[in-house]
Parts: structure tokens; sequence; C-alpha cells
């Protein structure tokens, strides 16, 4: 008798506050509600001297963002479980690397070279593997960056080998 009980406390699961996926989706919620309360101390700039939104909108509408995926990405493993892996796959230290190139390429030559770069390494390293459809990746993502920024924030681009052509 002591054995079948055992075994139905083994199968019970675990209250969803347990499960890893809860746990990493509050820690991330939680940090995103402490800086989004941070952002509302930011200081308002004064018409005259605001290019584009103010400074605090962005990184408001940025965390607000985060959550809402944090959230959707919450509820999407509720309904298919993350695998439990021994260890983590290739692609996840080849992004990290990509970042680090990121840095790299942004600082030395170019932030839009950069995204560009980033764009196609970490669209190769996930699977697509169609040189046109990288081609476009690299080319479409980072003009979509780059008008976002420059007009509706008003925010320009780090001199950089591109940039600099645009800009003068």
């Amino acid at each position: 008798m002591k054995n079948v009980q055992k075994h139905k406390r083994a199968n019970k699961s675990l209250p969803f506050f347990f499960k890893d996926e809860f746990k990493v989706s509050f820690i991330i919620i939680f940090i995103s509600i402490i800086l989004l309360f941070t952002t509302f101390t930011f200081d308002v700039v004064p018409p005259i001297l605001n290019r584009g939104i103010q400074p605090a909108t962005f990184p408001k509408a940025l965390l607000i963002f985060i959550i809402l995926m944090t959230l959707l990405t919450f509820y999407l493993s509720i309904q298919n479980p993350w695998k439990n892996e021994k260890k983590l796959p290739k692609t996840f230290f080849l992004t990290l690397l990509s970042f680090v190139i990121f840095v790299i390429i942004s600082k030395t030559l170019d932030f839009f070279l950069a995204i560009s770069a980033l764009s196609i390494f970490v669209s190769y390293c996930w699977g697509e593997k169609r040189f046109f459809y990288l081609l476009l990746v690299g080319i479409i993502f980072p003009i979509i960056v780059f008008i976002f920024f420059e007009t509706i924030l008003g925010l320009r681009f780090p001199p950089g080998i591109i940039t600099n052509i645009y800009y003068s």
C-alpha cells in the first residue's frame, strides 16, 4: 500500500510556481517592472530640445514589449513544456559569439554594418541556409532599424564607414 501512495505522489506535478518556466518568466517580468518604474523618474525634455519622442517613452515601450513577450512565452511553455537538456545546443554559444562579433564590428567599423553581420550570422546559425534570404535579412532588417531610429526616435547612429556616407 505504501508503494502505491509513493508512486502516486511521484506522478503528481509540481505547482506552477515551482516549475522552471515560471521561475524564468517571473524573474524577467519582475526585473522589467522594476526598470519600468524607474523610467517614470526620467526628466521630461522641453519640446524645443526634444528630437523625436521623449527619452523615457522608448524604454517604457520596450519594457512593456518584453513583459508581453515573456507572458506569451510562459503561456506557450504551459501548452508545450520545455525539454530538459543536458547541455546547451551549439546555436546558443554561436549566438553569444555573434554578440561579441557585433560589439567588435560596431566599435571598429560601423554600427549599420554590425547589424547586418549580426542578422546574417544569427539567421545562418539558427538554420537559414538559403543565400538569397540571408542577404535579404542582412539588408532589409538593418534598413528598418536605421529608419526607425533615424525618423521615429530622431537618433543618429554612431559614425562609421556606411553612416558617414549617409550623414555627409
